[in-house]
């Protein structure tokens, strides 16, 4: 495995395979990388000839009251997952890299950046496209994959790369999950004992949901009400949202008669977690 910190470098290094016609599979992070990123870079490394991971925390997605300074890095952990998992090069840019001085351009999302986290993060889904914007254009991947635990943010990337006419096929790719259903996150370490116990919640409510749904019950109303009432037995959770949007859109939906997903996102002290599940559609 090679380790490039230099766009340029990088560049150069993906420009032979390239050229010889062989496909390049990307995944982008932001590293304190886990069993869900490892599951990613299994997948890119199956499906492809030459494999790149990005490890950047990207200061573009964090508000100015937001965790950038305590965003987990383990930048030695992340190497040797990357190692193990047989990647072919590991890009480390640091910011002066890809936002050097007198950076004034970004993606503005549409529609599927707004609501959600949009709502209270403004400025996550501008940041988070233009960096994977950036990104693609160093890297150039033929395929990028990404977890639908970040459910928002993929449909973001979809349409960008849409819209944008940029040749890279969007490959989504399951969340994967801890022993008691909580969604693995790089987040997960900055919880206490107790706040890691407290985090099961989210899927809790989140199985009760696509359990009333599977049932028969269509209204998203009551399919809301009964995510809340699990989210509300759990003192130590500061709910922020759940809710019940169209899969394909995230327009919202008043009857689940459509591919639909549900969303939920909130606080276990100051650790902000989110979690989404797909639900069934007669």
């Amino acid at each position: 495995m090679e380790t490039i910190s230099s766009p340029a470098d990088l560049r150069g290094r993906v420009r032979p395979a390239l050229q010889a016609g062989k496909t390049i599979g990307f995944v982008p992070t932001m590293g304190a990388l886990h069993e869900g990123h490892a599951s990613l870079i299994r997948r890119a490394r199956t499906e492809n000839d030459l494999l790149v991971v990005s490890v950047f925390v990207n200061p573009a997605q964090f508000g100015p009251t937001e965790d950038l300074d305590r965003y987990p890095r383990d930048v030695p952990r992340d190497t040797a997952l990357c190692e193990r998992e047989k990647v072919d090069l590991l890009f480390l840019p640091r910011v002066a890299d890809i936002y050097p001085p007198g950076f004034d351009t970004f993606v503005a999302p549409g529609r599927a950046a707004e609501g959600l986290c949009g709502a209270s993060r403004p400025d996550l889904f501008r940041g988070a496209a233009t960096v994977v914007l950036k990104l693609f254009n160093i890297v150039s991947p033929t395929r990028a994959y990404f977890g639908e635990k970040d459910y928002q943010q993929l449909a973001v990337i979809r349409q960008m790369a849409t819209d944008l006419d940029l040749d890279v096929e969007i490959v989504p790719c399951p969340t994967v999950r801890e022993a008691d259903g909580l969604a693995m996150s790089s987040r997960k370490a900055l919880l206490s004992p107790g706040g890691r116990e407290a985090a099961a919640v989210l899927s809790r409510a989140l199985r009760e949901i696509a359990r009333t749904r599977a049932n028969g019950e269509r209204r998203v109303s009551a399919l809301r009400e009964r995510g809340l009432a699990v989210l509300g037995a759990e003192p130590a959770f500061t709910p922020e949202y759940l809710e019940i949007r169209d899969a394909g859109t995230l327009d919202p939906i008043e009857t689940c008669d459509r591919p639909a997903v549900a969303l939920v996102a909130g606080r276990i002290g100051s650790v902000r977690l989110i979690d989404n599940v797909r639900l069934p559609c007669d």
